[in-house]
């Protein structure tokens, strides 16, 4: 499939019906795109999201182990990314870890 501006527009409209407080990761955001198997692809466009976006709540896309995930190209957004997900009221155990049964979205 090829990755056009309609491809990361269907990921960022998913990624916007995420609610406050809540979290999902990129392989399910890549599902519900009908992107199956593209949780880089996800990945790949919410990096292209500004860290300051508050339009596409990019923070709430974390990895299938439940982690954000680290990555220097990212230029310190990861404690930016949690910083923000705990002011919605995630909480993260002492591993750094988000519990997906918990705050995991859909339901």
């Amino acid at each position: 499939m090829p990755t056009d501006a309609n491809t990361y527009q269907r990921i960022y409209a998913i990624v916007r019906q995420i609610p406050p407080g809540r979290v999902t990761t990129y392989g399910r955001i890549a599902d519900l795109a009908g992107l199956s198997g593209k949780a880089r692809l996800v990945g790949y466009a919410l990096f292209k999201v500004a860290a300051d976006d508050a339009e596409i709540p990019w923070q709430r896309v974390i990895n299938a182990k439940g982690e954000i995930s680290h990555s220097s190209l990212r230029e310190g957004s990861d404690y930016l990314q949690q910083a923000l997900l705990e002011d919605e009221g995630v909480a993260f155990d002492d591993r750094g870890k988000i519990d997906l049964k918990r705050y995991g979205w859909p339901d």
